[in-house]
């Protein structure tokens, strides 16, 4: 089993974020649960990443080659993919993962989260997806799914296809009980 973590390639302003890296990381490591990432050594995903091998987990990492050659790239990964653009990093990472947890991050966060969430929405996989809620950083957006339910965007189904916690024990018990909404038809009149 291995589980793909999304997340900022800065550290962010509040400690919480690299101490909830560290747990997510080492907790992985300490469940047999390999971790997928993007590859690099820096920010959130160099914390999740070491965490995860001092706790003797397996690790891999996928990047683009043009981030490995800027020397990005993590050195002491259980395997390090370099692959040619971003599209084939995400098709990789989806491809080696169970299921996908985003910490705080950027935009590439959220690009990788939703990608992997639309994929799920429209019957692609049957994979969960997940949001690690560090001291309330994902809430904006939490409001904004509820948002897009009531506004008509989002069946109820979908919504609650986005797991959320705020500690890593409680994502991974939450992973581990995820169901896939079984929804014939994904648009329409009849979603609100």
């Amino acid at each position: 089993m291995r589980l793909c973590v999304f997340c900022g390639s800065a550290p962010g302003h509040s400690a919480a974020y690299a101490a909830a890296a560290t747990a997510l990381g080492t907790l992985l490591a300490q469940r047999g649960i390999g971790l997928v990432y993007g590859g690099g050594n820096v920010g959130l995903m160099g914390i999740v990443a070491d965490a995860a091998l001092a706790a003797g987990g397996e690790v891999i990492g996928v990047i683009p080659r043009a981030l490995a050659d800027r020397e990005l790239a993590h050195p002491g990964l259980t395997e390090l993919i370099a692959v040619d653009t971003m599209h084939v990093r995400k098709q990789r990472m989806h491809a080696l993962s169970d299921g996908f947890i985003a910490l705080p991050g950027g935009y590439g966060t959220l690009d990788e989260l939703f990608e992997a969430l639309t994929w799920s929405q429209l019957g692609m996989h049957r994979k969960p997806c997940g949001l690690l809620d560090v001291e309330g950083f994902w809430a904006p957006l939490r409001t904004f799914v509820a948002h897009q339910h009531r506004e008509g965007f989002l069946r109820p189904e979908h919504a609650a296809m986005l797991l959320w916690a705020d500690d890593a024990a409680s994502m991974l018990d939450a992973f581990a009980a995820y169901a896939a909404p079984a929804v014939p038809k994904w648009t329409g009149p009849e979603i609100g």
